[in-house]
C-alpha cells in the first residue's frame, strides 16, 4: 500500500512537472478574471485619482510636477487607457494642492464615462500583477521545484489583499512586483555576475524604484539580509559587474523621467520627490490602531495588521513551511527586509505599503503544503478553507478581515485597509432604494457625488449630535476624527476638538452596513 501512495505521488509529481506552465497561467487567467470583475464595482478610492492626473501631465505634456511624492512608472501605466480615448488635463492645475486630485475627479468623469475611464485606468496595473506572479512562479521553481511553485502561485494569486490592489490605480501593485524581480535578479546575479545579469538587476531595480521611492530602503535591507543568511561568495568580478548595473539602473531611472534636466541635475523630479517622501516620513500621518491614535505611527502595526488581513489558513501553511528555516533563507530575507523598513517607517496607513512580503510568504506556504501531505486530509482543510475564504471575499478583497476580526475590524484599523471611499456608488444606491431626500454626510473622497454618483442633498454632518433623518458615516471619517483635528459641524464650520469628547456613533447602535466601510442611520428627531 505505501508502495501505491508513493507512485502516485510521483505520477502527480510528474504531471504537474509536465503541466505547471499551462496551470501557472490558468492560475494568473482566474485571478485577473476576478480582478476585472470589480473595476466598476467600486468607485475610484482616495489616491487613485491624484495617480491618474500626475501620469497623465507626463504622458501630455512630457512634465512631471503635479505632485513628485510617488514616481512615474504606475502612474502613467494607470493613464495611458484614459488618454487613448481622450482625456486630457487641463492648464490651470495649481501645483502640490488639492487641485491635483480634484482635477483627476473631472479626468474620470470624461465625456460622461466615469466606468469606462475607471476601469480602463485600473486595467493599466494588471500587467504589474502578471509580472508579480512570474516572479513567483519562476523564483519558487528555482527553489523548491515545479510543484512548490504552482502551489505558491496559487496560494499568491488568491490572497484578497494581492486581488484588492491588483484592482487599483495606484503604485503598491507595481512596487510588489518590481521589488521582487530586483530582490530575485539580485540573487541571480549574486550567484554568477555575468553582465547580463547585472544589466538584468540594474533594470529591475530602476523599474523598483520608478514603481515606489520605498523600494530604496526595501530592497538593500532584503539582499543585507540575504548576504547575510546565505552568505555567497564574492570576487573580484562582481565589483566591475556591480558598476554596470549601477549604470542600467540610473540610465533606466533617467529614462522614467524623460531624460528631464534641471537645477545642474538629471531628473529634478526624482530628487524633489524622495525628499517629500522623507519629509512624509518625518512628519507621519494620522493613523488608527486598535483603538489608538497617533501622528507618527506604532511600531507593531504591520505585523498586527499582517495578522488579521491574512487569510488563517495562509498563515497556519506559512508557519509549518517554517520547520525546517535553513531552505528558506531567501523568502525569509525578503520577509525580514520589509517588516523590518516597516517596523520604522511612520506612515502607518495600510498592509498595502508592505505588500511585496506576500512575495516571500507564498513559497514558504507552498512548503507547507507538501511538508503536510502526508497527512492528505490536512492540506486539503487548509486549502479549502483558504480558498473559500478568498472567494466568498468576492469582490470585497480590500477591506477583507480573516476570523480574527470578529465583524467589527472598524476596532483595529480603519484607512487603506477597510474603507479608503469605495463604496460611494453602494450609499447612492441604497439611499435611493430608500427615498432619502437628504443625507448628513461627511466623506474622505474627493467625488463628483450629484454628477456622477447621484446623491441627494448633502448636509455638513457633526461628530458630536446627529442630524435628524438620514446619516451616513465614513469609518474611516469617524475613527480619524478622534485625532484632535479641524472637523465640520452641522453648521458648515470648522471646530478644532479634543480627542477625548464623545462621538455620536459610538453612544448609538450600530446601523446598517453599506458595503463594508459606511454605516447608515435613519435618526429619528427628538
Amino acid at each position: 500500500m505505501k508502495r501505491d501512495a508513493t507512485k502516485r505521488d510521483a505520477t502527480r509529481h510528474d504531471a504537474i512537472q509536465r503541466h505547471s506552465l499551462a496551470i501557472a497561467l490558468a492560475l494568473v487567467a482566474l485571478a485577473s478574471l476576478r480582478i476585472v470583475l470589480t473595476y466598476t464595482v467600486f468607485n475610484h478610492t482616495s489616491d487613485e485619482p491624484n495617480h491618474l492626473a500626475c501620469g497623465l501631465e507626463l504622458l501630455q505634456k512630457g512634465t512631471y510636477t503635479f505632485e513628485t511624492q510617488h514616481p512615474p512608472l504606475a502612474r502613467v501605466a494607470a493613464a495611458i487607457g484614459p488618454y487613448l480615448i481622450g482625456a486630457r488635463i487641463r492648464d490651470q492645475v495649481q501645483h502640490d494642492t488639492m487641485d491635483v486630485p480634484v482635477e483627476g475627479v473631472r479626468i474620470l468623469s470624461h465625456n460622461h464615462q466615469y466606468d469606462l475611464t475607471l476601469a480602463l485606468s485600473r486595467l493599466g496595473i494588471l500587467p504589474f500583477f502578471w509580472i508579480a506572479c512570474a516572479v513567483v512562479f519562476w523564483w519558487t521553481r528555482r527553489l523548491y521545484g515545479a510543484e512548490a511553485a504552482v502551489l505558491a502561485l496559487l496560494l499568491f494569486s488568491f490572497l484578497p489583499p494581492i486581488l484588492a490592489h491588483a484592482g487599483l490605480a495606484t503604485t503598491d501593485m507595481a512596487l510588489t512586483a518590481f521589488l521582487g524581480a530586483a530582490f530575485v535578479a539580485g540573487i541571480y546575479w549574486s550567484e554568477d555576475p555575468t553582465p547580463r545579469r547585472a544589466a538584468l538587476f540594474g533594470g529591475c531595480t530602476a523599474l523598483a524604484v520608478l514603481s515606489k521611492y520605498s523600494s530604496l530602503p526595501f530592497l538593500p535591507v532584503c539582499l543585507l539580509l540575504y548576504f547575510l543568511l546565505e552568505r555567497p561568495k564574492f570576487q573580484r568580478r562582481h565589483l566591475a559587474s556591480l558598476g554596470l548595473a549601477v549604470l542600467v539602473g540610473a540610465v533606466v531611472v533617467w529614462a522614467g523621467f524623460l531624460f528631464s534636466f534641471g537645477n545642474s541635475l538629471p531628473a529634478p523630479e526624482f530628487f524633489s520627490g524622495l525628499q517629500s517622501a522623507l519629509q512624509h516620513n518625518r512628519l507621519g500621518h494620522p493613523t488608527y490602531l486598535l483603538g489608538q491614535h497617533s501622528e507618527t505611527g506604532f511600531w507593531y502595526y504591520y505585523p498586527v495588521i499582517l495578522a488579521v488581513k491574512t487569510p488563517l489558513a495562509f498563515l497556519a501553511l506559512f508557519f509549518v513551511g517554517l520547520y525546517r528555516p535553513k531552505g528558506v533563507w531567501q523568502p525569509l530575507a525578503l520577509i525580514g527586509g520589509v517588516l523590518a523598513v516597516g517596523f520604522y517607517s511612520s506612515i502607518n496607513i495600510g498592509l498595502r505599503h508592505i505588500l511585496p512580503i506576500y512575495l516571500g510568504m507564498a513559497p514558504i506556504a507552498a512548503l507547507g503544503i507538501l511538508r503536510l501531505r502526508a497527512r492528505v486530509w490536512l492540506p486539503a482543510v487548509l486549502l479549502l478553507w483558504f480558498a473559500a475564504s478568498s472567494l466568498l471575499a468576492h469582490p470585497d478583497y480590500l477591506p477583507y478581515f480573516n476570523e480574527l476580526a470578529a465583524g467589527q475590524p472598524e476596532k483595529i484599523v480603519v484607512d487603506s485597509d477597510l474603507d479608503w471611499g469605495q463604496d460611494l456608488k453602494r450609499l447612492s444606491r441604497r439611499l435611493h432604494e430608500v427615498g432619502a431626500p437628504s443625507v448628513a454626510f461627511h466623506s474622505i473622497l474627493v467625488a463628483s457625488y450629484y454628477d456622477e454618483f447621484h446623491f441627494p442633498r448633502m448636509t455638513p454632518q457633526d461628530p458630536f449630535v446627529p442630524t435628524p433623518g438620514w446619516n451616513a458615516v465614513s469609518v474611516t471619517y469617524w475613527k480619524l476624527a478622534r485625532l484632535g483635528l479641524m472637523v465640520p459641524t452641522r453648521d458648515g464650520k470648522l471646530e478644532n476638538h479634543s480627542p477625548d469628547r464623545t462621538l455620536w456613533p459610538d453612544a448609538v447602535p450600530p446601523g446598517e452596513r453599506i458595503g463594508k466601510s459606511i454605516i447608515l442611520w435613519n435618526m429619528v428627531a427628538r
